[in-house]
């Protein structure tokens, strides 16, 4: 009976034991549950950030994702990231919608945010980036190509300062000549009928009788017959009747004045007959741009029968912006090209800037000068203009590259490892898609060309915040 007894204590023993054993291992799942369930979250584009439950990240906008457990073997990259995590050290808590309000510890944002932490890895270059209100930016890797960020080497280039623009071909002012008679009289034959036609420098335009010119034709034929009828004395002899030469050289004067040539004159002398239609003769080699004379058409003296334009040299007005002036000067070279004969350029000149600026334009009007002999310019037509300019090498960095702020020009550069430091530079000429970098920038160095109005952001607040750190007020 007593080992019956015994017995049954030592099965009461075991099975209470088995049961507290039991009791404490099926608490241990609970925990380890808690545990694993004690998860927090962070935006993938903003890695700073973090939050004790799920949402959306108050920088972007985008859905937080869960951090893994860092002790979790199969997930080894995350453990390592929480551990460099830990390692980082934390400068302050901001408001990520308020950045002007900071925290020395985390919490709530009076709008009811978490605050961010702000490590001491996010801020370096940010003191002396040598730009007033910027700072030194750090992107993370993984952010750099989802923000677009891109890059560009500045290189050593030739910078061609020749300016393209557009113009008008027009006559050369200097080579029009208007036809016109210094007398009255009547236009009795036509020999240039037409605005258009070409006529050579010597080649007749029309005859003209006039009345005054033939009594003056006959004055001088008087004069002559006077002066060959007298008997020839010597100058010195005081019978010599005064102004017998005289009428001669002042009829002849007076016919020269007339614009009567010395061929005119010539065959008046040998013919001893007054020229009834006396012919006019064109000036110069041209072309007719304007015709009022017609057959039988009394003319007064200054009327104008013809305009003959001289187009073996022609003009061309080129538009200049106000922002191009100080790259065109007078002498420069210059070149024009015309839609209808692709491939061919004219050469010429920059003969003249206008010195005032069309108010309806902005623009200058600079005056080109091209040789035309084939007569191939012809005015009014639009033509392709290119002013050459210096031609010198220096560092040039892609338009894209440069903010301008209005009052300074901002280029980020690529320090490596996500360090993006802000330069102000001091810009030279613009050639096509270039600028060229007077100051700011060495040769080789790395300036981001695409998504730096992201970069000019984040920087001006990471200086606003630098700067007024012991000024905020901190939350709770």
């Amino acid at each position: 009976m007593k080992n019956f007894i015994l017995g049954f204590l030592m099965a009461t023993v075991l099975l209470a034991g088995g049961y507290f054993t039991y009791r404490h291992m099926g608490e241990k799942t609970p925990a380890g549950t808690a545990e694993k369930a004690n998860i927090k979250y962070h935006c993938p584009m903003h890695l700073t950030y973090i939050s004790d439950k799920p949402g959306n990240c108050p920088i972007c906008g985008m859905k937080l994702v869960p951090i893994e457990d860092a002790q979790s073997d199969s997930h080894g990259d995350h453990a390592t990231a929480e551990a460099v995590k830990s390692e980082r050290k934390i400068l302050y808590w901001r408001d990520a919608m308020n950045p002007q309000h900071i925290s020395d510890k985390p919490g709530k944002a009076p709008d009811g945010m978490d605050l961010v932490p702000v490590y001491a890895d996010e801020t370096a270059g940010s003191e002396g980036s040598g730009v007033e209100g910027y700072a030194s930016v750090t992107i993370p890797q993984e952010r750099i190509q989802s923000m677009g960020i891109t890059l560009s080497e500045a290189r050593r280039t030739e910078l061609d300062q020749s300016l393209r623009t557009y113009g008008r071909i027009t006559y050369d002012e200097t080579r029009i000549h208007h036809v016109h008679t210094k007398f009255e009289g009547y236009i009795e034959t036509l020999d240039a009928n037409f605005v258009g036609q070409f006529v050579k420098k010597g080649a007749p335009l029309f005859s003209v009788y006039s009345p005054e010119l033939y009594a003056t034709q006959n004055e001088y034929l008087l004069a002559l017959r006077a002066r060959e009828q007298m008997p020839q004395l010597d100058e010195n002899d005081r019978f010599n009747p005064v102004g017998t030469v005289d009428l001669v050289a002042a009829a002849r004067q007076r016919l020269a004045l007339w614009d009567i040539g010395d061929e005119q004159i010539a065959e008046l002398e040998r013919t001893r007959k007054p020229i009834r239609a006396l012919t006019i003769f064109s000036p110069v080699s041209g072309f007719i741009t304007a015709k009022t004379a017609l057959q039988g058409l009394k003319i007064m003296p200054g009327d104008n029968l013809y305009d003959i334009v001289d187009l073996s040299t022609v003009w061309v007005l080129a538009d200049i912006y106000e922002v191009n002036l100080p790259f065109i000067r007078l002498g420069q070279p210059a070149s024009v090209s015309l839609a209808y004969q692709p491939g061919k350029i004219w050469r010429g000149r920059v003969t003249f800037i206008n010195p005032t600026v069309d108010p309806t334009t902005r623009t200058v009007k600079a005056r080109l000068e091209f040789a035309n002999p084939n007569n191939e310019l012809k005015p009014e037509m639009y033509a392709d203009v290119v002013i050459g300019g210096v031609r010198a090498t220096g560092i040039a960095v892609p338009e894209s590259a440069v903010i301008a702020t209005g009052e300074r020009n901002i280029v980020f550069v690529a320090k490596g490892n996500g360090l993006f430091e802000p330069r102000e530079v001091v810009l030279g000429v613009r050639v096509r898609n270039l600028y060229e970098i007077k100051k700011g920038v060495s040769e080789g160095e790395q300036v981001v060309t695409g998504a730096n109005f992201l970069l000019d952001s984040e920087s001006k607040l990471k200086a606003s915040v630098s700067d007024g750190t012991g000024e905020h007020k901190h939350g709770s």
